[in-house]
């Protein structure tokens, strides 16, 4: 399936009005599929059940869905409330998507509209003697499945929009991307190769971020032409009239015959980033949270080292993927597509917080420990970028902070003193 087909469907898939219209649907299914039983002799087996018992369950299910539906969505819509004003708006999205809170929506409103549609073909006659009973056997379980849905729901409402849970679903959001783009750091195309001649840009016509990138019909497109394309503009990344897509590097003339607009199309373009394939957006909503944490409105350094401890675990994936050693498949040999960048991941991730919690002493230690940590990882990118920001995250605090043994206990535990006294051994 085309990839941007895909990419739709995902899309749909995470609207809160997607699964309800999907159950509402086998719902109505449901209620009126009862009355096939009516052709078999099932008739002859099953006990009769009266009309006036089954019609006073549906109407009990009927009065009470509607108003245990209307009561999810508030609930739901305070719990997007709490996780957009007291961690921050960009994580909405995955909030919005929790399974639980979508399911359970979907099961009241089902069940309503399943009870309408059963009580309005019971009081006409639709079902016999076997169609009756399966309504009943459907209608039971439509109840279990309403009382065991709800009490899950309520686990769940208890702790969605709260920072914590907040915290925890951007973090998974983000390894899975981090994940997928260890598996193929370069979205099974090609290393590129930084002495290759960058022959022709190929700009933009619309600015926002790249979210999706179907690599299949680049490939298609570059083995028509003869052509390897240096990918420019990663998932994630801003564009504008100025910043070239990709650019077009061919061995022949048959530059002249390419369908530029199909090139641009396979670039999709959204004006907000979404998490699947963008792991700096994780790294950097995580970080926004920590930044909201430590600022004098909020004042909970807390939250900022619950943050840091976040990105600890999840750089340490690096070091997973280095002893897993997982295979880099090529798929698109002519698609050349640059590999994350550590110290930019670094920048997103610890930056803001050495920046905001420059002045906060339990803040900038434990820094500084996740910095001794992470230069842990057999990776000589990760261990430059510690180094780096243990020296810059030193020198921002020293700049704030007022009491000299403040100053002098965080740069006993920076990374940079400890790998200075082990140089000083050897």
């Amino acid at each position: 399936m085309n990839e941007n087909i895909l990419f739709v469907i995902q899309r749909i898939k995470e609207k809160l009005w997607f699964r309800p219209v999907i159950f509402c649907i086998l719902s109505i299914l449901g209620a009126l599929v009862a009355q096939l039983a009516d052709s078999t002799r099932l008739h002859e087996l099953v006990p009769e059940i009266k009309n006036e018992s089954l019609s006073e369950l549906l109407n009990v299910i009927a009065a009470s869905m509607l108003v245990i539906a209307t009561f999810t969505v508030g609930s739901m819509l305070s719990a997007f409330a709490a996780a957009s004003n007291t961690a921050t708006p960009r994580s909405l999205k995955l909030i919005i998507t929790d399974d639980v809170s979508q399911n359970a929506l979907s099961v009241f409103i089902g069940s309503f509209i399943f009870s309408i549609v059963a009580l309005v073909a019971l009081k006409n006659g639709y079902y016999g003697k076997a169609g009756l009973f399966t309504l009943f056997v459907f209608t039971l379980l439509f109840f279990s499945l309403v009382i065991l849905t709800f009490l899950r729901w309520v686990e769940r409402i208890s702790r969605l929009g709260r920072m914590g849970h907040t915290i925890k679903v951007i973090e998974d959001a983000t390894a899975n991307a981090i994940n997928n783009r260890l598996t193929s750091p370069t979205l099974h195309g090609i290393k590129v190769n930084q002495n290759q001649e960058k022959a022709i840009p190929i700009y933009s016509e619309l600015t926002g971020y790249v979210v999706k990138i179907n690599m299949a019909e680049l490939q298609k497109i570059a083995a028509k032409i003869d052509a390897v394309f240096t990918i420019n503009a990663l998932p994630g990344k801003f564009i504008s009239l100025d910043q070239p897509l990709l650019y077009i590097v061919s061995q022949t003339s048959n530059t002249a015959v390419v369908d530029y607009q199909t090139l641009k199309k396979a670039f999709t373009v959204s004006h907000m980033r979404y998490f699947d394939e963008d792991p700096r957006f994780g790294l950097i909503t995580l970080s926004e949270i920590a930044s909201r944490a430590l600022s004098p409105a909020v004042n909970d350094p807390g939250t900022a080292i619950q943050i840091i401890s976040s990105h600890v675990r999840l750089f340490t994936l690096w070091n997973i993927t280095v002893n897993t050693a997982p295979l880099n498949k090529v798929l698109y040999d002519r698609i050349a597509v640059p590999e994350l960048v550590i110290s930019d991941l670094f920048e997103d991730a610890f930056r803001p917080i050495a920046r905001d919690g420059a002045a906060n002493i339990e803040v900038m230690i434990r820094l500084q420990k996740a910095f001794c940590s992470l230069t842990n990882i057999a990776q000589k990118d990760i261990q430059a970028a510690c180094s780096h920001n243990s020296i810059q995250a030193f020198e921002r605090a020293k700049t704030v902070m007022k009491l000299e043994a403040d100053i002098l206990l965080l740069e006993k535990e920076s990374l940079f003193t400890k790998q200075f006294k082990q140089s000083a051994l050897l």
